[in-house]
C-alpha cells in the first residue's frame, strides 16, 4: 500500500517541475504540469551538473542522455586575472558518476521534458493557478484558462519568485538580494578550458566552463550595490567595462563581444523557508523553497533531488501529510547545508586575496571544498 496520491499538479516547468513530473509519472502517478510562460522553452546559458544531481537524473534514467550532450571534468583552477595559475581543487565528488558534467542549460531542459513526456505527464504552458482550496483529502484547483480540477496534491517548482509560496506562507519569506550580480554568456570553448576555470580581478570574480567539445560559458560575479535594474540593451557594453582588468581566456572572450551578443545578467538572491514546506496538500519545493547563490553550482542538484525524493517518500504507506513532513525534513539539512556554503563561497571568492601565497590559498580551498564534496556526496 503507497499513499493515496494518484493525480498531482506541478506548478513550473522548470528543472525541478520536469524532474518531479518523470519521477512521479514513473511511479504511476498522473502529473499535470502547468507553467506561466507562453512557450516550453528556456532562457538561460549553461550549468554544472555535480556529482549529486548527476544521481538523481541517473534515477530518472537520463543520464546516458546527459552525458552525451554535457563536458565531463574532475577539478577547479583558480587563476589570477591574467590566467596565472594560483590553486588546482580537485573534486571528491563522485565515484559510481563522473563529478561533474556540464551541458547547455536547453539541452537539460529538453532530457528532461522528454522524461516527463515518456512518463506520461501533461505539459499546459500559459497556465497558473487562478485560486485553490485544500481539504484532507485533495485539492480543487481553478486555472486562468478556465478549467478546474481536483487532485490528491499540488507541488510549487514555480521558482524564486514563486506565486504559491506566497499563498502558503504570506511575504515571510521573500528574496534576499545579496548585493552580487552574475553576468553570463555563451561562446565558442578554447581548448584551453577543460574544466572550470575562475580567475580573480580587482573587482570581481570571472569564470569559464565548458558545455561540450563547442561551446563554454562566461559568468562574471560584480557587486552591484542597491540591485539596480538596467536596460538589457546596455549589457555587452556594461560586461566589457567591468571586465577591463581581465587578459588571458577572459580577455578573449570580453574583446569578441558584440553590440549584438547576448547576455543574461541576475541578481543574486536568497530564500529558506523553514519547514515543514506545504500547508495541508499543498507544498512549495526547488527554489521556491530554497535558493542559493550559484557557486557550489548546486540550484539544478537540490532542485533535482526535491523532486526524486519526494517520489520515493510518497510511495510509502503514510498519510500525504505526514508523508510532505518527512520529505521536507529529510531535505532541509542538505538545503540548509548548500544556502549557507554557498554564501560563504560567494564572500570568500569576491575577496581580492593577493597576500595568500599559493600554497596556504591551495590548502584552503582544497579544505573547504572537500568538506563540502563530502556532505554532498552522502545519499540525498
Amino acid at each position: 500500500m503507497t499513499t493515496a496520491v494518484k493525480r498531482v499538479l506541478i506548478v513550473g516547468a522548470g528543472i525541478g517541475g520536469l524532474g518531479a513530473s518523470a519521477a512521479l509519472g514513473q511511479r504511476g502517478i498522473q502529473v499535470d504540469v502547468i507553467d506561466i510562460k507562453a512557450e516550453n522553452a528556456v532562457l538561460g546559458v549553461g550549468l554544472n551538473q555535480p556529482a549529486n544531481a548527476l544521481r538523481a537524473l541517473r534515477a530518472l534514467g537520463v543520464f546516458d542522455e546527459i552525458a552525451a550532450d554535457g563536458f565531463a571534468f574532475d577539478r577547479r583552477l583558480h587563476r589570477d586575472s591574467q590566467g596565472n595559475l594560483r590553486v588546482e581543487v580537485p573534486s571528491l565528488l563522485g565515484g559510481d558518476v563522473p563529478a561533474n558534467i556540464a551541458l547547455r542549460r536547453s539541452s537539460l531542459h529538453r532530457i528532461l521534458t522528454g522524461a516527463a513526456d515518456r512518463a506520461g505527464a501533461k505539459i499546459i504552458m500559459n497556465c497558473s493557478i487562478a485560486d485553490l482550496s485544500s481539504d484532507p483529502d485533495g485539492v480543487d484547483v481553478s486555472f486562468t484558462d478556465g478549467r478546474s480540477d481536483r487532485y490528491d496534491l499540488v507541488v510549487g517548482f514555480d521558482g524564486l519568485r514563486s506565486r504559491l509560496r506566497r499563498r502558503l506562507f504570506g511575504d515571510s519569506f521573500e528574496p534576499k538580494f545579496t548585493g552580487y550580480s552574475v553576468w553570463r554568456l555563451s561562446c565558442p570553448r578554447l581548448a584551453t578550458i577543460d574544466c572550470i576555470n575562475l580567475y580573480e580581478g580587482e573587482n570581481g570574480k570571472a569564470g569559464l566552463c565548458p558545455l561540450d567539445d563547442e561551446q563554454m560559458y562566461l559568468l562574471h560575479v560584480t557587486q552591484e550595490p542597491g540591485n539596480p535594474r538596467y536596460d538589457p540593451a546596455n549589457f555587452p557594453q556594461m560586461l566589457i567595462d567591468r571586465m577591463q582588468g581581465f587578459g588571458a581566456e577572459p580577455g578573449i572572450v570580453r574583446d569578441a563581444i558584440t553590440e549584438t551578443t547576448p547576455i543574461v545578467y541576475s541578481p543574486l538572491e536568497e530564500v529558506l523557508v523553514p519547514t515543514p514546506w506545504h500547508r495541508g496538500r499543498v507544498a512549495i519545493a526547488g527554489d521556491a523553497a530554497h535558493a542559493s547563490t550559484p557557486h557550489l553550482t548546486q540550484g539544478a542538484a537540490m532542485a533535482l533531488e526535491d523532486a526524486v525524493v519526494l517520489a520515493e517518500t510518497l510511495n510509502r504507506p503514510v498519510p500525504v501529510e505526514d508523508a510532505l513532513t518527512q520529505w521536507s525534513a529529510r531535505r532541509m539539512p542538505r538545503a540548509q547545508f548548500v544556502y549557507e556554503r554557498s554564501r560563504t563561497r560567494l564572500l570568500n571568492e569576491m575577496v581580492n586575496d593577493k597576500q595568500s601565497n599559493s600554497a596556504s590559498l591551495a590548502q584552503i580551498n582544497t579544505d573547504r571544498m572537500a568538506e563540502i564534496d563530502r556532505f554532498l556526496n552522502q545519499p540525498a
